[in-house]
């Protein structure tokens, strides 16, 4: 009998796109997202940077995706709104395990005391 595959673990791009999709909720679509990854990265993001990986986690079904109606606000352009499905929240704390099971142990390294082993 094979073991469950265990849940996807994300780069750290995919990680914040998915936390930002999760707390925008309903206003998850582009412009968004982009702002608020900008803003917890204290940095510019070009419009690849955020649709690409967006794009292959709907792929991966980490996301789901829809469009909104057209509005006369964006030229008949409709928006692309994102939820998290079930496999991104999974990844998410999977994610989030790994890590923590990476740092654990390191606390002079969160605290700026720690010099590399040689």
């Amino acid at each position: 009998m094979s073991r469950p595959k265990p849940p996807e673990v994300l780069s750290r791009i995919e990680e914040i796109l998915l936390l930002a999709v999760w707390e925008l909720g309903e206003e998850a679509y582009g412009v968004p997202i982009r702002g608020r990854v900008e803003e917890l990265l204290d940095r510019r993001l070009s419009v690849g940077s955020v649709y690409v990986p967006l794009d292959r986690m709907v792929e991966a079904g980490l996301l789901s995706a829809e469009f909104g109606e057209p509005t006369a606000v964006r030229g008949g352009r409709r928006k692309r709104y994102y939820r998290v499905r079930p496999k991104g929240a999974a990844a998410l704390r999977e994610t989030r395990r790994l890590s923590r099971r990476i740092w654990a142990g390191k606390p002079a390294l969160l605290q700026g005391t720690h010099s590399p082993r040689k």
